[in-house]
């Protein structure tokens, strides 16, 4: 399917939402209505998420931004970036296959689905409770279960789909005080490498990126010192930008990226090489 921009067109932030799941005439089939792909991304309003968000619709894609909790930040993120939003809990699987099901009803199929939600419950393991170990799990790992059994068999049966899910850095080397967020991430990893095998003949690609320190606001909430020890351990010196890693999805979600599947992208600026 052609990129919209390689047809001559532009689709505005202040566009009606409905418009967003149609591309431009498709310069080798002029007079054609194609309609755009449907990308959902889980934990979609803010930071790395929105920055996929906007990267994604500007390469084209109907965006839907799932979201679990700050309603305030998701109709910021509606109205600014001109996509629409949803909102369920991706760790709850009844919730997860319901909300896949309305937006294919309503916008349609869902052609590429990127797990970003997640959360912290950090803290050593003497210190760590049951209920903080298995939310983390439930939303990070669990989260991209129930969103790739919502959409996967869709994908499948129309042969093409992408599925990327967001790891880290964490899930690579580990951190101390993250046993059930390392766990969760490193989860990430291997369930991209099996689900890749079940999708690669049916023209479904499965790829994790796994971000270091980036620029956010969970990032920001570190004191200063801590953050200054973990930037000096970065070879490159600085924090990545969440729109980096928005651009390593876009990559991911593209034509070009049919031959990568199983991968892990990692984006840390060097901080962890292997």
């Amino acid at each position: 399917m052609q990129h919209p921009a390689s047809a001559g067109f532009f689709i505005s932030h202040d566009a009606t939402a409905w418009l967003g799941t149609f591309l431009a005439l498709n310069a080798q089939e002029k007079g054609k209505l194609i309609m755009a792909r449907v990308a959902v991304v889980t934990g979609g309003t803010r930071g790395i998420g929105r920055a996929i968000c906007q990267q994604l619709k500007f390469d084209g894609f109907a965006v839907v931004a799932n979201y679990g909790g700050n309603d305030e930040a998701a109709q910021k993120c509606a109205d600014e970036l001109g996509i629409q939003v949803r909102k369920w809990d991706v760790g709850d699987h009844e919730a997860a296959i319901a909300g896949c099901m309305e937006v294919e009803s309503s916008i349609g199929p869902i052609d590429v689905v990127v797990n970003n939600a997640g959360i912290t419950r950090d803290g050593t393991l003497h210190k760590m409770s049951f209920e903080d170990w298995n939310e983390v799990m439930r939303i990070n790992l669990g989260g991209c279960f129930n969103m790739a059994k919502a959409a996967f068999p869709g994908m499948r049966e129309r042969g093409w789909g992408r599925i990327v899910n967001i790891g880290s850095i964490n899930g690579q080397a580990g951190q101390y005080g993250q046993v059930n967020y390392a766990a969760a991430k490193s989860g990430i990893h291997g369930f991209t490498k099996a689900l890749a095998q079940e999708g690669a003949k049916a023209g479904v690609t499965v790829n994790a990126i796994a971000p270091g320190y980036i620029d956010t606001d969970m990032v920001a909430a570190v004191p200063e010192e801590v953050l200054g020890k973990i930037v000096a351990k970065i070879p490159v010196g600085r924090l990545g930008q969440a729109e980096e890693i928005a651009r390593g999805v876009s990559f991911l979600c593209s034509e070009q990226a049919g031959f990568v599947t199983g991968s892990t992208m990692s984006i840390n600026g060097g901080q962890h090489m292997y």
